[in-house]
This record gives structure tokens, sequence and C-alpha cells, in this order.
């Protein structure tokens, strides 16, 4: 049982996230304190849960606040641990990423809020996802957790014809769940450790929910064909390799077919999102399996469509890199200045800057960029790739 599943069965009745995670983390701190004496009980997870439950019965007497609703809660536990199939959710983490897009809370929310809810991050990692800084996203989920109780916003699971406007914002969060975790390759990073096997099953266990939704397909298509290519994305010394000069043969082709098979799925509803694009582009770039190249214009015009469905930072800068190694770096550098707002705190803005410079001979300006991105990021691995770039 996840972090995720034991804060969404306290949350489930107590309509409260703040006092959840407040009882949960003083579980947690109380299991530091004595299983190191008397030992890990046998049902650690049940244990937390018991004893986060204790606190919030303290806290209900304390605030004189009727004791029935802990009894509710005990129900709602017991019932969920024996009989899950009872539910039309695969698991609570599901359901509570959608209780979480309840259009009662401020779209721009709802998907970090499902982020540090149901995943766990912390308010710096989700900070990065969303291109905000920490500060102004820890005050956003603090206002959308009071809101959430102030409100009275109900803890239930959503009817079926309200599943699809809250799809997107579930979406959204699943990805840039995946995303965090993609980032940290090696697994090093014990805040992010399982989030990508995290990220894709949820992704599977909303395309179980959804098998009608195309852009779930497409989510699930998409971070397939990026797990896909891991193994590849270091060396064996842990050296930074990039996606066009990656070995092919350590691609995972069972999950490589997985994912063209959702995505071919997904295109049979002719409805275009975001995702099934996205899933497209990748579609593209495991065609080297095939040709044993990369096919640029296709590309191109792909990340053209994307970017004028979804524009974002992180998908004009893709498309300018792009545009760039399809031997057009003058467009390139023009569609960086005018459809991405410049960003000093945005490191994959200052690599592809720099990488279109270079391609331009612009050595001095390249340098200065590569090492400006170099300077933004935490991986040693892309640390050192990128002041190599940057010494030509």
């Amino acid at each position: 049982m996840s972090y995720g599943r034991l804060l969404a069965i306290l949350a489930a009745r107590t309509r409260d996230v703040v006092a959840a995670e407040d009882a949960l983390a003083d579980a947690f701190r109380s299991a530091l304190e004595t299983w190191p004496i008397s030992g890990v009980p046998s049902r650690p997870e049940a244990w937390l849960l018991t004893t986060a439950r204790h606190r919030l019965h303290h806290r209900w007497r304390h605030d004189q606040v009727k004791l029935a609703a802990n009894a509710t809660l005990e129900t709602l536990a017991a019932e969920t641990a024996a009989n899950p199939e009872e539910t039309p959710f695969p698991d609570e983490r599901l359901k509570l990423l959608f209780v979480c897009a309840h259009p009662a809370i401020d779209q721009a929310v709802q998907a970090p809020l499902m982020l540090q809810t149901v995943l766990g991050l912390e308010a710096t990692h989700i900070a990065a996802a969303f291109l905000v800084s920490p500060t102004a996203m820890s005050q956003r989920l603090v206002r959308a957790k009071s809101k959430i109780r102030d409100a009275g916003i109900a803890f239930e699971v959503p009817d079926a014809q309200a599943l699809p406007d809250r799809l997107d914002a579930v979406l959204a969060a699943i990805y840039a769940a995946y995303g965090t975790g993609w980032e940290d390759v090696l697994g090093e990073d014990p805040k992010r450790k399982g989030l990508t096997e995290e990220a894709i099953w949820l992704a599977r266990a909303l395309v179980a929910l959804s098998p009608a939704s195309p852009e779930a397909k497409g989510l699930l298509a998409l971070v397939l064909y990026c797990e896909a290519r891991r193994p590849a994305r270091r060396t064996a010394d842990g050296a930074f390799v990039p996606l066009d000069r990656q070995d092919i043969r350590l691609w995972s082709r069972p999950m490589i077919a997985d994912a063209e098979r959702l995505l071919a799925e997904a295109a049979g509803f002719r409805q275009l999102g975001r995702f099934q694009l996205e899933a497209a582009i990748q579609s593209v770039h495991v065609e080297r399996l095939v040709t044993g190249q990369g096919n640029w214009d296709a590309l191109m015009r792909l990340y053209e469509l994307l970017n004028d469905l979804s524009p974002t930072a992180g998908i004009g800068v893709a498309y300018a890199a792009v545009v760039a190694e399809a031997g057009h770096a003058d467009r390139a550098l023009a569609l960086l200045d005018t459809t991405v707002a410049k960003r000093v705190d945005y490191q994959p803005y200052w690599a592809t800057r720099g990488r279109i410079l270079h391609l331009l001979d612009r050595t001095a300006e390249a340098r200065h960029a590569y090492q400006t991105a170099a300077g933004l990021t935490e991986d040693t691995a892309v640390r050192a790739f990128l002041l190599k770039a940057a010494d030509g």
C-alpha cells in the first residue's frame, strides 16, 4: 500500500486533505521512533493507517467533532481492504486523482494537487514540472487544500458523465509524474524512486477505466515509448546519451510494440489530442529500429501540429530543436525567440539555444548558452555532456 493510497483512505470521508496529511505524517514519525525499538510490525501499512486514524480521532475530539465520523472512516478502510473489487476504480489512488479534478478546484492547481496528495511529491519537484517557483506552487497547494476543506468538497466517486470533464487534469498529472521520475534516470533520488513505474501503472489503470478515451491510450503509449528507451539513456559508466546517439539494440521491442498497438487503437477514434501527437512523435523516433536514421521532416510536421494544439514552453523548445536538426537553424532560432518566452531558469531553453547557435557557427554565443544550461541542471552526467558541448 503506497503513501497515496493510505492518504486516500484517510481523506475519503473527512474531506480534509490537510488533516489527513498531518495525521499520516504523525504516524510515520511515530514509526521512526518506535519501530527501531519494538521492531517492524507484521502489517506495517495497517499499523500506519490505525495510528493515523487515532491522530484524526484525537483531532476530532479536540475540535468537538462527532466521533461518528471516525466510525465511518474505519468502515471505509475495512471495506476497501476486504472488497477492493467493488469499486469501479482499480485503486483508491486513481479515485483520488479524479476527486482532485473537482470543478470547484482551480484548473491550474488540479494536476499539482494530485501530484502532492496522491503521489507524495514535494512542491519543489511539482514546481519544476509546471515551470513555476517552489514558493508559488506551495502557496497554490495550500490554498487549494484549504478550499477543499472549507467548501466541503465531497470525496466521492464522480459519476460516469463527470469523468470526461476531469480526464484532462488526470492525464496531465500522470504525465508530469512520469516526467519527474524520468529525470532521475538511475533511480538515485529516494523521493522519486519508483515514480515512473507508479505513473505507468496509473496510466494502465486509466485506460482500463476509460477504454473509449483515445487520449488515455495516447498517454499510455507515450510513456511506454519513453520507458522502452531507458536502458540506452546512459552508458555503462553513467555518461548521458542523447536520443539520436542511443544504441537502438538496447530499446525494449516488446514495450514499443505495446505502445504502437495503443497508438493505433487511439487513432481509430479519429479524435486527435495532445498525448496522441506526443506518442506519434515518439513513434517516429523508434522508426530508427527499421530505417537506422531519424526522420526530422516528419518530426517537424508533428511538432508544428502539437505546438498549434498545445503551446507550452517545453513543446515550443522541442519544436525549435527539431526544426534545427531538419536543417533550418535560422528558422529554429527565430522560433525559439518568438514562440518561447525567454526564461533565465529553464534549462532546456538554454541547451537547445546552444545547439542551434552551434549549428549556425556562432561559437561564443553557443558556449555561453551551453554553460548556462549546465549550471541549471542537477544531473552530473547531463552537466558533463553540456560542458563538453560548450568546449566544442
